[in-house]
């Protein structure tokens, strides 16, 4: 809350505006949730950041190692190809999961009969657990498909994609866009209710096709609703774990596994010290992303 005084001087008029000045019951309101966030995030990983200093099994007596565990992590085999996963995966599933939310989008918000419907068909994947999503699509890829493969004669449909170690992280990519998709889907439907028809209207008077009017018309007024998907995608995606574990367990050998199958597999084998310098660089790694998106993005916020 701000006052201004105004100063009548010599005839000049000087408006001088005071510093703002907080109502305390706002700090109050935030207390809660400021304690709560310390308690459950921020002490947790500074704990941790500590550790991975050290050689801490997770229990019992450690040391100062300083950034061995780092270094040790930089060189791990394991860990790279876990990184390369990681990343090669969410940027696959962001720009599939975008693209097809959109184009969806953009059909249920036309002149379409059931759409309401239809809307409501395409969002039942996002209330389903992901594990459960995984088990399904894994009787489908090991069992139905193969047996359709062998029925049709498409050899290449006749064994299990997700028992090839080149090939599995394709099956991941589509069960996770697959639940994905709604969230994604719900965003852009807002963001193309928001668009004023008068401007469709006049693009039609002016003879606008509706390739021009979704290229110049459309794809601009949702860019911030673009950039809100693709943030929230890279979040999700680079912590995938549930639908990865209930598909391929990491497997064929570690040809799927997370970043965060990695780490957590570090912990339950006492690898615990070692395992967090890996979890601060992830951190690290994805901040540095975010900063990067940001700043690419600048300017289109939808907020």
């Amino acid at each position: 809350m701000s006052t201004t005084t105004t100063i009548l001087t010599g005839g000049d008029r000087r408006v001088r505006r005071s510093r703002k000045r907080v109502e305390p019951i706002y700090y109050l309101f935030l207390l809660p949730a400021l304690a709560l966030f310390t308690l459950a995030i921020t002490l947790p990983a500074v704990i941790g950041i500590f550790f991975s200093l050290t050689d801490s099994i997770g229990i019992g007596s450690w040391r100062f190692v300083g950034f061995t565990n780092y270094i040790a992590a930089f060189s791990d085999p394991a860990i790279l190809s876990s990184f390369l996963f990681t990343f090669g995966f969410s940027l696959v599933t962001v720009v599939l999961v975008n693209v097809a939310a959109f184009l969806l989008a953009v059909g249920l918000t036309s002149r379409i009969r059931f759409k309401t419907g239809l809307r409501a068909i395409f969002v039942i994947p996002m209330v389903v657990s992901g594990i459960i999503i995984a088990y399904v699509f894994q009787f489908l890829f090991q069992n139905s498909l193969p047996a359709a493969g062998s029925a049709l004669g498409i050899p290449f449909l006749e064994t299990s994609i997700l028992a090839n170690p080149d090939l599995a992280w394709i099956g991941i990519v589509i069960v996770t866009a697959w639940q994905a998709i709604p969230g994604t889907l719900l965003i852009y439907i807002a963001g193309l209710l928001s668009i004023p028809g008068e401007v469709y209207e006049a693009a039609d008077i002016d003879g606008a096709s509706k390739t021009q009017q979704l290229l110049r018309i459309t794809l601009p007024l949702v860019a911030g609703y673009v950039v809100i998907n693709v943030i929230l995608g890279f979040k999700n995606f680079l912590n995938a774990y549930d639908i990865i574990v209930g598909l391929t367990n990491g497997g064929p050998g570690t040809a799927t596994r997370s970043i965060a199958m990695t780490i957590i597999r570090g912990f339950q084998t006492g690898d615990y010290a070692y395992q967090m310098a890996t979890a601060t660089l992830f951190f690290i790694i994805s901040v540095i992303i975010a900063i990067v998106q940001l700043s690419l993005t600048r300017g289109r916020s939808a907020l």
